[in-house]
């Protein structure tokens, strides 16, 4: 979707471990997707 309306991904990082992925679009556009294939927002203030 991201690659769609042209977004550049700035980074893309799968986890071994817990097998999540992780995606920064932009600061303000962060997404984890998880092992079962559900994805969400990832909010600033979780860090």
């Amino acid at each position: 979707m991201l690659s769609n309306y042209y977004r550049d991904i700035h980074l893309f990082r799968f986890d071994d471990r817990t097998e999540i992925v992780f995606i920064l679009a932009r600061v303000e556009l962060q997404i984890i997707v998880a092992p079962s294939g559900y994805w969400r927002f990832l909010d600033a203030t979780e860090f």
